[in-house]
């Protein structure tokens, strides 16, 4: 079951890349739905005794490599963050025409493909293929598709993330080394390994570096701005709803169980920045005029307090940063598709351009309140849970910790507010008197968005239940 995560959008990849059918968008919709299909599906297994749902065939064996895949609790919960709003990437995708478009959909699902088998991997040097593989398609797809002095900016990411993984690969290799026998590149293998204190200080930095540009965290995040205001939406949507996870993920999953010891040595040192991070792009956001780059400032404002539960390394924390990556791609997947929906309506992205879009426009004016009241962690929102979790567990490791941290909800606010204030709001001008209101597809769109960040702000306990034991046995193995 494990393995059609990666063949369905891999073989529909293929298929539309090779044979370009008159349907491509309506085929990569159908394979994103299957997808999801099968994740449903995956909530009827046990996952409170470990992994489930296991695919395992030998791939140079000699070496200690094999196609390892797996699920519990944390990964499924990650399946569900892809392969829900993968289905909204396309779909959303569909509100604009791109040359090449069977190019431009293969990718995603390329992609797609890789980022499932990124949290499907049990096996070190596999983990570590996947995650180079997402960044192929990724920097295709901004780099012919992007906007304004796109290859520039597309570079500079893909030496920044290259670069990183590079560093992963020789912690990953390194202890790979010190496994007993012939060596293995199994999870179970690689975190059973005693290293030197000195050694794995510098294991743990290679892990680091690799995921904090991935997430990304102050002071690795210069790449995040300018990459998610050149990318085309569909682009932007990937790297922020989905393809940051990938560090939050990596460093529950590899970092902290690989070397625990060091990471509780520099937790000061990375909630700290994690928070430097909060405060920092929160003021930038505040000041921003364009829209679209505001929601990328916040959004390094958000994955910083997920970052600094992740450090803190206790329930609440662990707990509220994965309720929070869930819920922070839903959002901003939503976020990122109200800035192109204005943008392709007035041809500019500019706060100050906008005003009284409301009075025309109820519809969507009522479906961006609800999206950006969960952005901002609004009681009975999908952000409520994760955000209170989140600090409840930087505020048990360290108060003035959790105080500083606690900044976010409140910059938010004064963000975002603003944003919407300056958009639907005041009377309307030459460009924006016209305004239309939703079509179908976006009405759709916009909906479906807004109907999860009411659902799962009114019941998260299904994804704190789903994770539970898996969270318990992460910390009962992992003590800091």
């Amino acid at each position: 079951m494990s393995l059609s995560f990666i063949l369905i959008p891999f073989v529909a990849s293929a298929l539309i890349l090779l044979a370009r059918p008159a349907a491509t968008r309506q085929l990569a919709l159908l394979a994103t739905l299957a997808n999801l299909a099968v994740t449903v599906y995956c909530f009827g297994c046990d996952y409170s005794q470990g992994m489930n749902c296991t695919f395992q065939a030998p791939w140079l064996p000699e070496a200690g490599f094999s196609f390892s895949l797996g699920m519990d609790g944390v990964t499924l919960l990650m399946l569900l963050l892809t392969n829900l709003v993968s289905p909204l990437i396309v779909y959303g995708s569909w509100s604009r025409s791109y040359e090449n478009e069977s190019r431009y959909y293969g990718l995603i699902l390329l992609m797609i493909g890789a980022l499932n088998g990124v949290f499907l991997a049990t096996d070190g040097l596999l983990f570590y293929i996947f995650y180079e593989l997402a960044l192929i398609p990724i920097y295709f797809i901004c780099a012919i598709w992007g906007g304004q002095d796109r290859i520039r900016i597309t570079l500079k990411f893909f030496i920044y993330t290259f670069v990183g993984s590079l560093f992963m690969l020789l912690s990953l290799l390194y202890v790979y080394l010190q496994t007993p026998g012939g060596h293995s590149f199994a999870w179970s293998e690689l975190v059973n390994v005693q290293l030197p204190a000195g050694t794995e200080l510098w294991v743990m930095l290679g892990f680091f570096i690799a995921f904090a540009v991935k997430m990304p965290v102050f002071p690795l995040h210069t790449w995040q701005p300018d990459t998610y205001v050149a990318a085309p939406t569909g682009g932007t949507m990937l790297l922020s709803g989905i393809m940051l996870k990938m560090g939050t993920y990596g460093v529950i999953r590899w970092m902290m169980p690989l070397a625990p010891e060091a990471a509780h040595t520099l937790t000061p040192t990375f909630i700290t920045l994690a928070i430097i991070g909060i405060v920092y792009a929160s003021i930038i956001a505040v000041k921003q005029t364009d829209f679209k780059r505001l929601i990328a400032y916040s959004s390094i404002a958000h994955v910083g307090l997920i970052a600094a539960g992740i450090f803190a390394w206790n329930k609440a924390g662990l707990q509220g940063s994965l309720v929070q990556m869930l819920n922070h791609g839903i959002n901003v997947v939503g976020l990122f598709y109200i800035s192109d929906l204005i943008e392709r309506r007035l041809g500019t992205r500019t706060l100050g351009d906008m005003g009284g879009i409301a009075k025309s426009a109820p519809v969507f004016a009522t479906l961006f309140m609800i999206i950006m009241l969960g952005s901002v962690a609004v009681p009975l929102t999908n952000g409520f849970p994760g955000e209170f979790l989140l600090l409840n567990g930087v505020w048990n490791y360290n108060f003035w910790a959790g105080l500083a941290a606690g900044l976010t909800i409140i910059f938010g606010a004064v963000y975002m507010l603003r944003a919407y204030g300056l958009a639907m709001f005041g009377e309307p001008g030459e460009q924006t008197s016209g305004f239309a209101d939703l079509n179908t597809q976006e009405r759709i769109m916009l909906g479906a968005v807004s109907l999860l960040v009411i659902v799962l702000g009114f019941f998260p306990g299904f994804i704190l239940n789903l994770t539970d034991s898996t969270v318990n046995r992460i910390l009962g193995a992992v003590q800091l």
